[in-house]
């Protein structure tokens, strides 16, 4: 290996933001482009098929030809990119799975592509019947519930699916194979339904209704008096559907959820519904060239604001984005945050969601992303000031009783979606921390609060290694497809936050040396980190740990020369609680030199992996509790420009990356 120089860093920095800078839109903002997906695709293939075949006849004919061409496109598109097992995974570099398997196999029978794509229906079988024991019902139906728990958001939407595509059997009988959804409560007020155990996570209620409803008209409960109650709730149910449906028709702006919704709303005989018509419009505008589908239509305010943070990191925005580009990007931000109760979750005003489409639901991890890009973007603006008073707020009134943050909703806790998470926490920690001196006594009052009960909880989510999982990012190498590189890197961004803030809690402290010494650990031989132990290295998880000990570092070097200073003008002693700054009470020497040469080593591996700053391959990442996978292009840019940044902001000597690995034991 070679030795890496500031020099080397300074190049692959620059053609870096370079890059993340041309990748801005036209338009002013980044959009970045999602990965293909084979579930996506196979559940748009086999709805938008259903309603080629089931729509009136009269009226829209040309929408019938189009799905059915559609269909072709993407039957096509799946056999193309099958995996060499015989399996599919959810993007074209992921493993493939139980999951999107069953799926894209049910897509096959439902378009009626069987007999063309004999071979790839063959060894979609094969994988499948290696995977669950058989092709048996029963057999199928246990191991796509177990891969799920009790949580059933998708494991009956997958076997919903496969009823409809006769893949379960035939009749009533296949259909019992599949749990009913009760539909009916959701003509209950929406206050009630964290009280009412919902089988799904809080944002799924359309596909509760929806599949809820084919499963009711394809079998009924033998029960009379639950049968009437659902066939009374029918049409109120699909009023309910159709008033939280977005104006683009996409639900979430989402295929599998949307896709998910005109098949079951199809097989229940309300093709002419609606919901159903706008939903199949927005599946026909939604696909790509080559006849696949994406995850999601895009992620436009999350990667605004990642890029906006990362180009900030190395405190050089304002000679990289003209006064004019800041103040289009600011306008454009403050024009994504709701200023009115959503229709679809009834999260009140204040918040951002991850697109700037209709589809979009206010969330707890966009929300932090939007603070933190508005301080840095215009702290003194009253705009952002105004904004970012509204989004603390309502991160705040988020805020679970443990102290955690959710996604969505407060006080659901019934699954991870809808349960505090430390990812969502951290960052909510960081935005708090930027603008608390900018908000008014009352709230910096309420924020000290938070904090303190926001790192209680960190601190009772720390693993015993030292590490935090989160809810978002998973690595499809680590056991359990866990991702404790980022989870750990996100709180010990918040930990930086705090130093800078110099907050001290009252709460028993998180463990910091457990926390380091987990990430360096990690570090794999060549310099680069995965999601865990023993996992490849991947641009983006090294470049989220290489930004959080870089930012790290710096926040306790000034730290420490901000108490060297108030000890020269006789100040406290440095072991004294009172002092401006202990940073050694949080952190031993021996760490933060172990720190530098890890970091060191990850910036080396960085530099030479993106071809010093110019190739970007992407990484797949799983989120919905590492379940369902995808990647954004620009995800390695980013994250690379935010990695790098803080380490050329920190104007380092000659980084020696030939050092030996360091041992932490």
């Amino acid at each position: 290996m070679t030795s890496m120089h500031s020099s080397d860093l300074q190049e692959a920095f620059t053609a870096a933001r370079r890059a993340l800078l041309a990748s801005r839109g036209a338009h002013g903002h980044w959009e970045g482009a999602l990965s293909a997906s084979a579930l996506s695709t196979a559940i748009a293939v086999s709805a938008l098929s259903s309603y080629s075949r089931a729509a009136p006849k009269h009226g829209e004919a040309h929408w019938r030809e189009d799905c059915r061409r559609l269909s072709e496109d993407g039957l096509a598109w799946l056999a193309k990119t099958q995996n060499a097992d015989g399996g599919w995974g959810d993007t074209v570099l992921s493993f493939s799975n139980i999951s999107t398997t069953a799926i894209c196999w049910a897509a096959f029978a439902i378009a009626a592509g069987e007999q063309r794509y004999r071979e790839n229906v063959a060894g979609a079988e094969r994988w499948l019947t290696a995977a669950a024991g058989s092709l048996e019902p029963c057999r199928l139906a246990t191991a796509i519930a177990g891969r799920y728990g009790k949580d059933r958001t998708f494991s009956v939407p997958i076997l919903t699916t496969l009823a409809i595509a006769g893949r379960l059997g035939e009749g009533p009988n296949a259909w019992r194979r599949v749990p009913q959804l009760p539909f009916e409560l959701a003509v209950c007020p929406h206050r009630w339904f964290q009280w009412l155990r919902l089988p799904v996570v809080s944002y799924a209620l359309p596909a509760l209704i929806a599949i809820g409803q084919v499963r009711h008209h394809r079998c009924p409960t033998r029960n009379p008096i639950t049968r009437i109650v659902r066939d009374l709730a029918r049409r109120r149910t699909l009023r309910v559907l159709r008033s939280i449906q977005p104006t683009s028709g996409g639900f979430l702006e989402a295929t599998p959820l949307t896709g998910f919704v005109v098949l079951s709303l199809v097989g229940a005989g309300e093709a002419d519904c609606p919901v159903t018509r706008d939903g199949v419009r927005f599946l026909v505008r939604s696909v790509r060239p080559d006849g696949s589908w994406p995850i999601d239509t895009n992620l436009a305010t999350w990667v605004t604001t990642l890029s906006v943070n990362a180009l900030a990191g190395a405190g050089e925005l304002d000679q990289h984005l003209d006064e004019s580009a800041r103040t289009e990007i600011t306008r454009w931000l403050l024009g994504q945050q709701y200023c009115r109760e959503h229709p679809y979750t009834h999260a009140p005003p204040g918040a951002w969601a991850w697109t700037d489409l209709s589809g979009g639901v206010p969330d707890a991890d966009d929300t932090p992303g939007a603070l933190l890009a508005l301080h840095r973007l215009g702290p003194s603006n009253p705009q952002c000031r105004q904004a970012a008073e509204a989004g603390i707020g309502w991160l705040l009134d988020l805020q679970n009783r443990d102290g955690g943050i959710p996604t969505f909703c407060r006080g659901w806790g019934h699954f991870p979606f809808d349960r505090s998470s430390a990812d969502l926490t951290a960052h909510a920690i960081r935005a708090w921390s930027i603008w608390h001196a900018q908000m008014p006594e009352a709230l910096q009052t309420r924020l000290d609060v938070a904090v303190d009960r926001a790192i209680g909880f960190l601190t009772r989510q720390q693993r015993e290694d030292g590490a935090w999982v989160p809810l978002w990012f998973g690595n499809q190498f680590s056991v359990g497809e866990e991702n404790p590189t980022y989870g750990t890197s996100r709180v010990l961004l918040a930990a930086d936050a705090m130093l800078q803030r110099n907050f001290r809690h009252r709460t028993p402290p998180i463990d910091w040396e457990k926390a380091i010494s987990r990430l360096l650990n990690a570090q794999n031989p060549d310099g680069g980190w995965g999601g865990d132990f023993g996992t490849p290295s991947s641009v983006e998880e090294t470049a989220f740990a290489v930004e959080a000990l870089a930012s790290l570092l710096g926040s306790v070097e000034d730290a420490g020369v901000r108490r060297d200073q108030g000890l020269a003008a006789g100040g406290g002693a440095a072991g004294d609680p009172s002092s401006h700054c202990n940073p050694e009470a949080c952190f031993a020497e021996s760490s933060v030199v172990l720190m530098r040469v890890a970091l060191a080593r990850g910036v080396d591996w960085i530099v030479q992996a993106t071809a010093r700053g110019t190739t970007f391959v992407p990484a797949p990442i799983g989120f919905y509790f590492a379940k369902l996978w995808y990647y954004e292009e620009l995800y390695p840019l980013i994250f690379t420009v935010a990695a790098l940044g803080k380490v050329a902001a920190r104007s380092p000597p000659d980084l020696e990356a030939s050092a030996p690995r360091p041992s932490t034991d």
